[in-house]
């Protein structure tokens, strides 16, 4: 019979990520599992580039003084023996969260788990292509330059605090170049990006007055900018309903996808632009084909 104490809600725990590479997936995991948890106080223990039994030591040193569920990404056996032993002795869970998908994978393709840590950050082309797009990101952002701005996958464009520039930089941090536009009161949209031969993907992101109106009154308490050339005008709640009012206008005109960030991560907004990218890029795919095919 399970005892009473064992059915005890568990709110404030140790949780160890460990991996043999960056751990940046294996934080995304363990941070979008532990979000379905309501009420709960986990403390995080990051361990990354654990290759030697030198640092592993170390790490179950800490893993022994400070119990608590134990994700790793292990790709050295050697190393994920000593780790699962060690977690067994002292009762904690130990999870490879990379076995499942790694298998499944392996038995679709009929090829072998290479095993080799760190494989994702090898500075290949994808590596060179995501420093690319993070130079192209800084380098276009808040319209600084427009000559350029045509080579870009995605242009995003909005009134100001929408979440253009993180935005961006996450599409970048994908190999994406994204450059963005804002929409500033009595400023014309740069008209030579209208009329493009093959232009990128444009988005329109927009948001709630109330919500833009809290985030630039944040803004000028730390910023003042704003406060010493636009006055009220900024956070005018009339002002703020003309902008995005003559915003969604523009991207009526233009035929642009529109996304409201009001409730959206980054994350979340990034995740339905690299969607649009990849139909567009699809459609556009498709009609090179059927050019070719054409011309046969």
């Amino acid at each position: 019979m399970t005892s009473s104490k064992t059915l005890q809600p568990l709110h404030r725990f140790y949780i160890h990520l460990v991996s043999d590479a960056t751990g940046t997936t294996l934080q995304s995991l363990a941070r979008g599992a532990l979000a379905q948890f309501e009420g709960i106080d986990p403390k995080e223990r990051y361990w990354p580039l654990i290759r030697t039994e030198r640092q592993m030591a170390r790490v179950l040193e800490n893993i022994e003084k400070h119990p608590g569920p134990v994700l790793f990404t292990f790709v050295d056996e050697k190393m994920r023996k000593i780790l699962r032993h060690h977690c067994e002795k002292i009762d904690v869970p130990c999870i490879a969260v990379m076995d499942p998908l790694l298998k499944a994978l392996s038995a679709y393709t009929n090829l072998p788990v290479q095993g080799v840590p760190g494989l994702q950050h090898v500075m290949n082309d994808d590596y060179f292509k995501r420093v690319d797009a993070i130079d192209f990101a800084l380098g276009f952002d808040d319209g600084q330059h427009i000559n350029g701005l045509e080579d870009a996958d995605v242009i995003l464009v909005g009134v100001s605090r929408t979440s253009k520039t993180p935005t961006c930089i996450f599409l970048a941090r994908r190999g994406i170049k994204a450059g963005n536009i804002p929409l500033v009161p009595n400023v014309s949209f740069p008209d030579e990006l209208l009329h493009l031969e093959n232009p990128p993907l444009f988005i329109g992101l927009t948001e709630s007055p109330d919500r833009l109106i809290q985030l630039r009154s944040t803004r000028m308490r730390v910023d003042e900018y704003h406060e010493n050339t636009t006055g009220n005008k900024y956070t005018d709640p009339e002002e703020v309903e003309d902008e995005i009012r003559k915003a969604h206008k523009l991207f009526k005109e233009n035929k642009w996808h529109v996304i409201d960030v009001t409730r959206r991560s980054i994350e979340e907004t990034a995740a339905e632009i690299m969607v649009l990218l990849q139909k567009k890029r699809s459609v556009e795919r498709k009609k090179r084909r059927e050019q070719e095919e054409g011309q046969i």
